[in-house]
């Protein structure tokens, strides 16, 4: 698949879960996007050189991989690239991360493709969005903080773990944890 192939939109996908990918390239082509899958982040910036996709989907987590090294990459070959970052281990830190290096939305796991498309083609903020009546538990300011030092160090366990005067592995057991919802 080259950049000039076909009049669909262009879409790249990147995530580790290889079911995942299967069950929404189908669902993406069928809503009319010709879908290009990659596993991790190295074969990500092939095809993103290769085909120089107009919209893609990449997860936060690949693998052990940053996905927001893909969206860095994504908007340095072209800034007008629509990405959504998804993600089941979705804090503050990465969100803000996300947007700064270019990614249009940010969705957390589980998302299904009509939600994805919409994000897609959503370009401007919405005022409407319900504020929380409710302050974060203890638990999620705790992994919150953890996933903002850890964007401090450039995704760096060992740094960060230095900064947070704490032992490498446990700041890997507990950023291996999903988060805590409130």
């Amino acid at each position: 698949m080259t950049a000039q192939d076909s009049d669909q939109p262009r879409l790249l996908l990147v995530d580790d879960d290889e079911t995942f990918c299967m069950v929404l390239k189908t669902a993406l082509e069928k809503r009319n996007y010709e879908v290009a899958v990659a596993y991790n982040v190295q074969e990500g910036i092939q095809l993103a050189e290769q085909i120089l996709p107009e919209y893609a989907v990449i997860d936060l987590r690949i693998g052990y991989e940053s996905g927001l090294e893909m969206v860095k990459k994504l908007i340095s070959l072209d800034d007008n690239t629509q990405i959504v970052m998804l993600t089941g281990f979705a804090s503050i830190a990465t969100a803000v991360e996300a947007i700064k290096l270019g990614a249009t939305y940010y969705l957390t796991k589980p998302a299904n493709a009509d939600e994805i498309v919409a994000a897609l083609h959503k370009n401007e903020g919405d005022p409407s969005v319900q504020i929380s009546g409710t302050p974060l538990s203890v638990k999620r300011l705790e992994w919150e903080h953890l996933q903002k030092v850890l964007m401090q160090h450039d995704g760096n366990i060992s740094a960060a773990a230095r900064a947070l005067n704490m032992h490498r592995r446990t700041l890997q057991r507990k950023l291996e944890k999903k988060p805590v919802r409130e």
